[in-house]
């Protein structure tokens, strides 16, 4: 659960420390006061975006800390799949600092993404407030309330798999959707292509290795003469005796010394013996032209055909050849079209016929938790001070779409005498704060989050029908910590913990503190929001009165 808040330099919050508790917080003060300037940290710090224009007039930043306790498994593995974990106390610190260039954030101590902090957020805190009032109105967000209380996932996720299943065999057959006249001409030119690219025959690296080949051939009378020099140079000629000759007599020189030199001996043997294997070498290679005697003609012809092919399919030899295996892939794919085809709509009914099972699993399931939610939503709504209510759920079979085969709307009848109708034509603020509220009551049990946070669920509601709601929020934060944003005394009274949100004004700047209220000060602060600022002696019993009633 939260444990506490700190705001500093947050629109006209300069600083200031919020202890909440267990079971029902209520933030109460005077319209513009701050309370909505919370809000809007708590969800800074759980991830959402913000807007530099957050920060406080004449900062250059602002910094929001919240401490969360007794962190839930939910939680725990939430931040496990991001790569984060609570404290040694189990403790879970989250810091957020606003800039004008972005936001920093830690976890922990750990920096952190935005993102990834908005997904370990949802596990920890869910704001509610007019715009989930909103979603009400939009039928086609129904469902997940329903699924939510038949824990509806698995039957849900394998419905999405066989829906995703049908998609991609629909894509498939598309792909092959082609008229006649078309299909002969992608085979003809195919065939075309797979037989030019056969007979050139391409290889990788052949074009490297041949335009060395040419450029050795176009030396070929240098590196002959080079040779014949170098055969010369070794084993002597008609002028000179040659370096064989030269070698040989200085061994001899130094052989009639057999002890003094015969390690010198040894080494001029292996130079002679190393001398008369390259002269070999170079003989055979003058006798036969090895190395150099290319048929220039053909690499020339050989690597203008590399070149065609190379600029024709792709630019280069490796394209080229690529070229070759995809067009025949495409060949036979198209030549088979026909058989896979039969294939494919053979997988298609069998898939069809199982979305359509798994379709109506969920219809069943769905319809039979429909039952117990409209009647326990209605049982709530009695008790809000709605008396002639009546909530269901209409289910009615539509197109099979991601989500399943079932149009889901709520139907409501609010006063006597008049017919169901959907939520969305009649239902006034007032009661979708209610209906709201009593959805929220009856999915409690289903929700992993430890924090509930209501943001004026009080819309269009007062008196009797506010009483009941306050005297609901506190049956909620019976299994999980509940914080609610009101203007209603009759809802406040019902708080553990009140935190009183007040704004004042020095040397022309607004400032926001935020006190936790006890005895007296409550009471006043009751009495306050019930008679304004003019509190009379019975106000302030009736004030009294309503704390030690609720409380």
């Amino acid at each position: 659960m939260l444990k506490s808040l700190h705001i500093e330099n947050i629109a006209v919050i300069e600083e200031t420390d919020i202890e909440f508790s267990s079971g029902f917080n209520v933030l109460t003060g005077e319209t513009g006061a701050g309370k909505s300037i919370i809000i809007d940290a708590i969800s800074a710090v759980l991830g959402e975006r913000t807007s530099k224009d957050l920060i406080r007039n004449g900062s250059e930043s602002g910094t929001v800390t919240a401490l969360f306790c007794d962190i839930s498994d939910y939680s725990k593995s939430a931040l496990k799949e991001n790569g984060y974990s609570t404290d040694e106390d189990g403790n879970l610190l989250i810091m957020r600092k606003l800039t004008a260039s972005g936001s920093q954030i830690k976890i922990n101590g750990r920096p952190a993404t935005a993102g990834i902090l908005k997904e370990i957020g949802k596990s920890l805190i869910n704001i509610h407030g007019q715009h989930d009032n909103q979603t009400l109105l939009n039928p086609e967000t129904h469902y997940v309330y329903i699924d939510r209380l038949a824990d509806n996932k698995p039957l849900l996720d394998d419905y999405y798999k066989e829906y995703h299943r049908i998609n991609n065999l629909r894509k498939e057959l598309a792909s092959y959707e082609t008229d006649e006249a078309q299909k002969k001409r992608d085979i003809e030119l195919l065939k075309y292509q797979i037989k030019e690219l056969s007979d050139a025959d391409l290889k990788p690296g052949e074009g490297e290795t041949l335009r060395k080949q040419l450029k050795t051939a176009q030396n070929s009378k240098q590196i002959a003469d080079a040779l014949k020099r170098a055969y010369g140079l070794l084993n002597g000629n008609e002028t000179d005796d040659g370096a064989f000759s030269a070698i040989r007599d200085a061994q001899k020189e130094l052989s009639i010394f057999d002890d003094e030199f015969k390690d010198v001996d040894e080494k001029f043997l292996n130079i002679l013996s190393s001398l008369d294997d390259v002269s070999c070498d170079l003989r055979r290679r003058i006798t036969e032209g090895d190395g150099f005697a290319f048929d220039t003609e053909a690499i020339e012809d050989r690597l203008d055909t590399i070149y065609r092919m190379s600029m024709k399919y792709g630019g280069s030899e490796e394209s080229a050849i690529n070229f070759l295996s995809e067009a025949k892939e495409k060949l036979n794919k198209i030549e088979l079209s026909d058989e896979r085809i039969k294939e494919l709509s053979s997988e298609l009914d069998i898939s069809t016929e199982r979305l359509i099972k798994k379709g109506e699993a969920l219809t069943n399931s769905r319809k039979k938790a429909a039952v117990k939610f409209s009647k326990d939503v209605t049982k709530v709504l009695l008790f809000l001070d709605m008396p002639n209510v009546v909530f269901e759920v209409k289910i009615e079979q539509g197109r099979y779409t991601k989500i399943g085969c079932d149009n889901i709307e709520f139907m409501i009848c609010a006063n006597a005498g008049e017919t169901l109708k959907p939520l969305s034509k009649i239902a006034s603020g007032g009661e979708l704060s209610r209906v709201m509220l009593a959805i929220k009551s009856v999915l409690s049990n289903k929700d992993d989050v430890d924090t509930l946070i209501f943001d004026e669920i009080d819309t269009g509601i007062s008196g009797k029908a506010a009483q009941k709601v306050g005297h609901q929020l506190k049956e909620v934060s019976a299994c999980r910590q509940t914080v609610c944003v009101t203007h209603l005394a009759q809802i406040a009274a019902f708080a553990k913990n009140h935190l009183l949100v007040r704004k004042s004004v020095k040397d022309n700047r607004t400032f926001t503190e935020v006190t936790s209220l006890k005895g007296e000060a409550r009471i006043r602060e009751i009495a306050t929001i019930m008679a304004g600022s003019k509190v009379s002696e019975n106000v302030y019993k009736s004030a009294k009165e309503l704390l030690e009633r609720n409380f």
